[in-house]
């Protein structure tokens, strides 16, 4: 009893350290984004990140992954599409029709729509008063934060929209990632195959970058194959330094600490961390760009770890 209860403390343990890793790196992206955005739309960004980030997963675990059944390969093509190629676009787009400030806020309920849907499909006991009064809470910390006095929650339907289908996109990627796991194959090499088939969903919106009117005046989506332009930009070390960043920490090891995090605690439980990320932000923004923290965002980071705390307790039932 006491050694199955120890194994399950060191399993915690290595989970949580999964997914504050995860939660810090993603945390502290915006960064690196942001200095990338003078130079690349942030489609071509999103592109070279996971380019990057399959080429080091190979690096990483050159074996080749083999399924026992051909049938599991579906379960890689849903998580490719819902949680990179999917989630991604849809929270870029819907920046251009909302504030990021909103964005923000829609996309951090990602948590309930994992507990949904693995109360739907996997039969698990998620959603109970504790998860909601937590997730309440919480969201309300990420507003906070997420706002910091600055602004005010003005609805904005088809921005906001695009920001829940995210949220809930991700929330299918729970799932997919479930159900992966079960099948207890290499970390690395599950991500590898995850961002394979995200790169292949993404090839159409490159070729709508590249190719499209629509898309020569759009800092998100245009995609320049132009000598001299790639030249300029990539003969830049921030631009190398920070592309190499998101692909290999915020992409490559990020996932798959996430993906191991989720093995370890389950999936809803890791995934709930994701109100942490702009806690994260705000903190990496007062120290690295000396960013204002007004004690609304203080009031929002207490309320946001209240929050997730509440969430994560079990009730009688579930002990």
């Amino acid at each position: 009893m006491f050694e199955n209860r120890g194994s399950q403390k060191s399993k915690s343990f290595t989970g949580f350290f999964f997914a504050a890793f995860a939660i810090f790196v993603w945390g502290i992206t915006f960064v690196c984004t942001k200095s990338l955005l003078k130079d690349f739309s942030a489609l071509e960004i999103l592109v070279i990140r996971f380019l990057f980030a399959y080429v080091m997963l190979w690096i990483l675990s050159p074996h080749p992954l083999k399924l026992e059944r051909k049938k599991d390969e579906r379960l890689f093509v849903a998580a490719g599409l819902s949680g990179v190629a999917v989630y991604q676009f849809l929270e870029n787009i819907a920046i251009m029709f909302s504030s990021a400030s909103n964005v923000s806020v829609i996309v951090s309920i990602c948590p309930i729509f994992a507990a949904i849907i693995a109360q739907i499909f996997l039969h698990e006991k998620h959603v109970t008063p504790f998860f909601i009064a937590g997730f309440i809470i919480a969201i309300s910390g990420v507003a906070l934060v997420s706002f910091n006095g600055a602004a005010e929650f003005h609805l904005k339907p088809k921005g906001d929209l695009l920001a829940l289908g995210s949220a809930v996109s991700w929330g299918f990627y729970t799932l997919f990632v479930t159900k992966i796991n079960a099948l207890r194959l290499n970390k690395l090499a599950v991500v590898r195959r995850i961002f394979f088939y995200a790169l292949i969903f993404m090839a159409p919106l490159v070729l709508f970058g590249a190719f499209s009117p629509l898309a020569k005046n759009n800092n998100n989506f245009f995609v320049s194959f132009d000598a001299a332009v790639n030249t300029a930009r990539f003969a830049k070390p921030l631009n190398w330094v920070n592309l190499l960043f998101l692909g290999v920490a915020a992409s490559a090891l990020c996932f798959a600490a996430w993906n191991t995090a989720c093995d370890k605690l389950g999936a809803v439980r890791a995934t709930v961390g994701i109100y942490l990320i702009p806690v994260v932000t705000i903190v990496f923004a007062f120290f690295v760009l000396g960013e204002r923290i007004t004690a609304l965002s203080t009031a929002g980071v207490m309320l946001t770890i209240c929050g997730l705390m509440l969430s994560n307790k079990k009730t009688k039932r579930q002990m």
